[in-house]
């Protein structure tokens, strides 16, 4: 138990008027001193949920599924050794270590629809990834992703987790969300809005979580959250959806922004009622549909999801753009097949369909086609993947053209021991016994590729980004 879990007076008298009359305040406070069970999301994009359970029988991991999103478990795995963060399969993408209530967002996203239909989604609030990479996987690597982040500093963190789940559809930005309203009106089949918020609902995670809860900051955070509701619904595209979503409690940042944003909008706003998400989903239903958890309803974090659906056009705000010139270019046809032609003869990977290949100076990129009318819309950090840089000789491959492209089984790749995929993910050179070769290779370990090298006589040269090296502890 966290019975040290700082919970405010006020705070407590707040929840116990909003708190639904099948629930006890005991329950309440016993859950939010009790620490959360730890949760993992299979990351579908590099294997598939049997195949993973299958893995985590050998790994002698205990397995229970989340009820909201079908590659979704709580786990019980001992990690007296080795935390599960510097697994190699962890490391390798394989699973995400998310909480289980943050998976039902990009769930509620994707009911009842088909993912094909999306081919433009926006995450207004991407950082540090966990919603982000699950909405990929949920789009199988199609369409465009738009991952935006209002924190520089996290932005970092962002791409390294996009990077090491193998995404390739997402474009980075670095904006504060409100400019999506203006800047891309009617642009997105979907979005998420999950908003910044006060955290109530992380206590079991962060027992100083409420040190700075209060009425005051609870209002003001609201009003940000009801300016970026406003601009998410102006991007939307007419028929689609945004789902709304906080790690908090309070009605004054849920409910009551959801409300703002009907009465802003009229009859142009439906609530879409969660009611069949997942069985049980009606022990957290709001009159609305919305879901409102409280962490003893499911034992996890609180949280809220509001689905929403729009039916109407709205006027979005007159905005003025300086975009200067845009600093890629697109490759010719010609160039594309000799790409391809160069890629397939060195590693026997063949580039993705719905993608374009762009050049920045000696870099070379792959963008996903339905990101090109943005182009000149939208100033992006990041877009798509760098797969190569060019020199006289040719190309030089790239990490990600490991991670997102290649396939264990089809690439050209030198499968590796325990200990040196060990001294792989910590950053070291490696030396296969008995093997040496020359040009790029993709590295493989227990059928997974963990990145690219460049054979140099009998060693491997490391070629893992800096973000994704660990240094102790491993596997």
């Amino acid at each position: 138990m966290h019975s040290h879990v700082y919970l405010p007076d006020e705070f407590l008298e707040q929840m116990a008027q909003i708190l639904p009359k099948h629930l006890s305040m005991d329950d309440f406070v016993n859950a939010c001193q009790k620490p959360l069970r730890k949760s993992v999301r299979v990351n579908t994009l590099k294997i598939s949920v049997a195949d993973f359970v299958e893995l985590a029988k050998q790994k002698e991991w205990e397995l229970q599924p989340v009820p909201w999103c079908t590659e979704g478990f709580w786990i019980s795995a001992d990690e007296s050794n080795v935390p599960l963060g510097n697994t190699y399969e962890h490391m390798a993408g394989l699973f995400y270590i998310q909480e289980a209530s943050s998976m039902i967002p990009p769930s509620a996203l994707f009911s009842h629809e088909q993912h094909s239909e999306f081919e433009s989604v926006l995450d207004m609030a991407a950082a540090p990834g966990s919603k982000t990479t699950q909405i990929a996987a949920l789009m199988n690597n199609q369409g465009v992703l738009v991952a935006n982040e209002y924190a520089a500093s996290r932005v970092k963190v962002l791409h390294a987790n996009i990077e090491r789940c193998g995404v390739r559809n997402a474009a980075l930005s670095n904006f504060d969300a409100r400019v999506f309203g203006g800047w891309l009106p009617e642009r997105f089949d979907a979005i998420l809005l999950d908003a910044p918020c006060s955290g109530e609902g992380t206590v079991r995670k962060d027992a100083d979580a409420l040190k700075n809860w209060s009425i005051s900051s609870i209002h003001s955070i609201a009003e940000t959250q009801k300016d970026l509701i406003e601009s998410a619904f102006h991007a939307l595209k007419v028929g689609g959806t945004l789902v709304y979503s906080t790690c908090t409690l309070s009605e004054e940042e849920n409910q009551q922004v959801c409300q703002h944003l009907k009465n802003t909008f009229g009859d142009s706003v439906t609530f879409e009622s969660l009611d069949n998400l997942f069985e049980g989903a009606s022990d957290a239903l709001t009159s609305e549909g919305f879901l409102h958890v409280f962490p003893q309803v499911f034992d996890s974090e609180g949280f809220f999801v509001a689905k929403i659906k729009k039916l109407g056009k709205t006027q979005p705000p007159v905005v003025k753009k300086r975009m200067g010139k845009f600093p890629f270019e697109k490759l010719s046809n010609k160039k594309v097949q000799e790409l391809t032609n160069a890629l397939k003869s060195a590693l026997n990977i063949d580039l993705p369909p719905q993608s374009s290949v762009w050049t920045r100076d000696k870099d070379v990129w792959l963008f996903p086609q339905e990101l090109e009318p943005m182009l000149g819309e939208l100033r992006f950090s990041r877009m798509g993947i760098k797969i190569a840089e060019t020199h006289k000789n040719g190309y030089r491959w790239q990490h990600q053209v490991a991670t997102a492209l290649a396939q264990p089984n089809e690439c050209r790749c030198i499968h590796v021991s325990l200990e040196d995929a060990r001294e792989w993910f910590m950053g070291r050179d490696i030396r296969p016994e008995s093997e040496s070769g020359k040009g790029e290779i993709i590295v493989c370990y227990n059928d997974t590729v963990i990145g690219l090298g460049k054979w140099v006589g009998n060693r491997v040269k490391n070629g893992l980004p800096r973000e994704l090296v660990r240094d102790k502890n491993l596997f």
